[in-house]
């Protein structure tokens, strides 16, 4: 193996075939720049679609990463450890959480909080209380229950008979929640800003009446906060800016800078139900992985840092906005903070991945959230130059494209 040159092609030689990733291989990073094997440089406003939060190879976490690693790496759930606790402390003092549960990715803990939501409702009211209430292009995880929560049929057709009482409303529709709520709901789960889904933010409006709804028919509100926890929206979780708290919010991505975290946060009440031995995880809450979040919480969780994810947003519109007056090729910029999608028009339908690729030969790495939509979710400390950059790269891609 040794002597097996590393290229693209034996991608399609070795690995499973459910990824179609682009011919260059990055081989190192350094904030919001990336190198490929050919030392081709790239702006990277994927941010490894929405997780390296602080750019690569940050220094102080790259630090913090080895002062763990000689220390401790794994010691399982029988012990707890330093780290954990001190991040689980700092997670509970800065939210309405008051205990948290550690796990590896968005789907862990979205699976930890649809099994809670399941257990609290059997052991505190019926056994036909189970309905789960979700929304169309929703994405809550690739493990069959999150899958199937998720409201995209596309990810969970094909697997045979499907986790029962998940039922599918759209997204900001609030006649139509009122209509499917019951007494029957245990929980209703959703994101703040749909991210697979199209970078679609809630209406404030809704987010407070599913609040209200939660309250009237003992259903849990259940935040995904996997894309826009830490900052993405320039709050530090995006609850917090739509005046609404949630029974529980999960949040992964951003939380370990590129290292493997995730959490669900909730109540005590809540926690309760989770007796010894009715849910786990062999690596969550491991220490390497809460040394290394527990500094990613502290750089971000500043005053200067969000507001500047704020500025930023802004910078981003106004540069688009010029963009869009000379080519004319989107209807809309949504989303919030540092996670932004450019809606294609009528004209461009479809074509979001022809300029995609076309960014990509520009030196310059974005994302896609469906057919339509081209979606930025860069580094939260990215500088006002590499926007602008960014930006200039954008333009030369969407000519491109433009004129064929």
């Amino acid at each position: 193996m040794s002597n097996t040159q590393i290229t693209r092609p034996l991608f399609d030689q070795l690995m499973v075939p459910n990824y179609a990733p682009l011919n260059m291989i990055p081989v190192r990073g350094e904030g919001s720049r990336v190198w490929d094997q050919q030392d081709n440089e790239y702006l990277d406003l994927t941010g490894g679609i929405a997780v390296n939060a602080l750019g690569h190879a940050h220094p102080e976490l790259v630090k913090t990463l080895i002062e763990q690693a000689q220390k401790l790496w794994h010691v399982s759930n029988i012990y707890t450890n330093e780290p954990a606790l001190q991040l689980a402390q700092k997670l509970v003092d800065n939210t309405f959480a008051e205990k948290v549960f550690f796990a590896n990715s968005g789907a862990e803990a979205n699976e930890a909080a649809l099994k809670l939501a399941r257990r609290y409702a059997q052991d505190n009211f019926n056994k036909d209380k189970t309905e789960i209430i979700a929304f169309h292009q929703g994405f809550h995880g690739r493990t069959f229950f999150t899958v199937t929560a998720g409201g995209q049929k596309s990810y969970s057709d094909g697997f045979g008979p499907k986790p029962a009482d998940i039922t599918h409303l759209e997204y900001n529709d609030l006649s139509a929640l009122e209509a499917a709520i019951s007494d029957k709901t245990c929980a209703v789960i959703l994101e703040p800003l749909q991210g697979e889904g199209g970078v679609l933010p809630i209406c404030h409006q809704f987010a407070i009446a599913v609040r209200v709804l939660c309250n009237k028919h003992n259903a849990l509100m259940i935040f995904d906060e996997v894309q826009t926890g830490m900052g993405r929206t320039g709050s530090l979780f995006a609850y917090m800016g739509l005046d609404v708290t949630p029974d529980i919010v999960t949040s992964a991505k951003a939380l370990g800078g590129g290292f493997p975290i995730s959490v669900m946060l909730t109540t005590t009440k809540l926690a309760a139900c989770l007796t010894v031995g009715t849910h786990g995880t062999t690596f969550g809450g491991n220490p390497l992985a809460c040394a290394v979040a527990s500094k990613v919480f502290d750089l971000i969780n500043t005053p200067e840092m969000l507001a500047g994810v704020k500025q930023k947003e802004k910078l981003f519109r106004e540069l688009l906005d010029e963009i869009n007056s000379e080519f004319s090729i989107f209807k809309e910029v949504r989303g919030a903070g540092l996670l932004l999608g450019v809606v294609l028009n009528e004209q461009y339908q479809d074509r979001a991945k022809d300029f995609f690729l076309a960014s990509v030969e520009q030196g310059l790495l974005v994302l896609v959230a469906g057919a339509n939509v081209i979606r930025f979710a860069p580094a939260l400390n990215i500088s006002d130059d590499e926007i602008k950059q960014a930006m200039a790269k954008f333009k030369n891609a969407i000519e491109v494209v433009v004129k064929g």
